[in-house]
């Protein structure tokens, strides 16, 4: 059975084609089932995120064809117009993917943690729906543990390189007991919204957010157990808060030099970070030179982005050559998998001459011949029975002169090795 990974991602198809070929869901127990009867595979996993729509499959015979040929018929679209934006993989090639993809080295940012999770869910699906095989499953789990070795053995999450990831990891070197700590996140846009996600996994002790739509900073706020406050409320919040992360689209000032002195005489001088995301500022430049505010803005964060992502880069080479042992190990077991049914065929093939040539010598001493006798010509029927086919490729190989088929049958009987025993 051959391995195949077909798919289509960010690289290589346009947000309006992958969207058309996503799958909800609640569509996956049936779609991967379909797949299973019409697609071709006799085992089945589908990974579909905003960035990826991916299929991996055991193959029922080679051709792969059909798998996206039911991709276009799954999503009625005719595959000549999916064509130009899919990738398939077989064998290793195929290993290699789904490796890279789970340790986030094929992701829109480079090292982001949440594909793994999501690679995960997709094994979870998989399994429930019974479309799992030895293979898959085999497969899966060894991307779980390459993909745990190359978090732990790199540092290929260790920087982050999005702005949201770095004003939090901003905050944590500031203040290292975030869930002591009381956040004020002014907007309510997605910037801010991914800063309150990271906050809030960071376990942020308090998130207070104030937007000019007071119901759509309600909205956020208490999908993360934190309480909206109107832009006009900041000046009396603004002590309360230890962080403070601007990043409106307004024109104007949301927080000035005098708003925050006195906010200092508030805390009785206790340090406040605070991070301006907004074009233009939100926040009056020179609350940079009052004393305990420690106030950084979006282009402070891009040098730091820069310098994260060159680390992730050489973390994601040391990753790459993970990976790449990992999928020669993977194709190893793969190999030996194959060889089980010869091995259980030349077994039974032993099994039946000597089941043959017991028979022979007991009819032989039930016939009253020495049973000396008997054990003798048993024993020499089943050296013959054994060595014949060996000895046939020898003498076959070296009338056609095929010097690597003598080597090899020499090397599996051991020929070479000075022992005649």
């Amino acid at each position: 059975m051959s391995l195949l990974a077909l798919g289509l991602n960010h690289r290589t198809a346009p947000v309006g084609v992958r969207e058309r070929v996503a799958f909800a869901p609640e569509q996956l127990d049936t779609a991967l089932r379909d797949l299973l009867d019409h697609g071709g595979a006799r085992e089945a996993a589908i990974l579909s995120t905003c960035n990826r729509t991916e299929l991996y499959c055991g193959l029922k015979e080679a051709d792969d064809r059909q798998v996206a040929q039911w991709l276009g018929d799954y999503h009625r679209l005719r595959a000549a117009d999916l064509q130009p934006y899919l990738y398939q993989h077989t064998g290793p090639c195929a290993v290699r993917h789904i490796l890279r993809v789970a340790a986030g080295l094929d992701s829109m940012v480079l090292g982001e943690p949440q594909i793994l999770g999501q690679v995960k869910a997709a094994y979870q699906t998989a399994n429930s729906a019974g479309t799992l095989g030895s293979l898959l499953d085999r497969l899966f789990q060894h991307t779980f543990a390459v993909a745990k070795q190359v978090r732990t053995d790199t540092r290929i999450g260790a920087s982050p390189v999005s702005v949201a990831f770095a004003a939090v990891g901003l905050a944590k070197q500031i203040f290292a007991d975030l869930p002591k700590r009381t956040a004020l996140l002014i907007g309510a846009g997605d910037t801010t919204e991914l800063v309150v996600r990271h906050l809030h996994e960071n376990g942020i002790g308090r998130l207070v957010v104030a937007n000019r739509t007071l119901e759509r900073a309600h909205i956020l706020a208490s999908a993360f157990s934190g309480y909206a406050i109107a832009l006009d409320e900041i000046p009396a919040h603004l002590g309360e808060a230890d962080i403070v992360i601007a990043a409106t689209a307004s024109p104007g000032l949301m927080l000035t030099a005098a708003q925050a002195r006195a906010c200092l005489k508030q805390r009785r001088r206790r340090p406040i970070f605070m991070l301006d995301l907004a074009v233009p500022r939100d926040i009056e430049p020179a609350v940079a030179e009052l004393n305990d505010v420690y106030l950084y803005t979006v282009d402070d964060l891009k040098d730091i982005i820069q310098e994260n992502l060159r680390s992730r880069q050489a973390a994601a080479a040391q990753a790459e050559e993970i990976i790449d042992h990992q999928v020669e190990h993977f194709m190893g077991w793969v190999r030996a998998r194959d060889s089980v049914a010869s091995i259980d065929l030349l077994r039974h093939r032993a099994e039946a001459v000597r089941d043959e040539a017991v028979a022979r010598a007991l009819r032989q001493i039930e016939r009253g011949k020495n049973p000396a006798e008997a054990l003798q010509m048993l024993a020499d029927a089943l050296t013959n029975k054994l060595i014949h086919p060996p000895c046939a490729g020898l003498r076959e190989a070296a009338a056609r002169g095929d010097a690597e088929m003598l080597n090899l049958i020499k090397s599996l009987y051991r020929l070479n090795d000075g022992n005649s025993r």
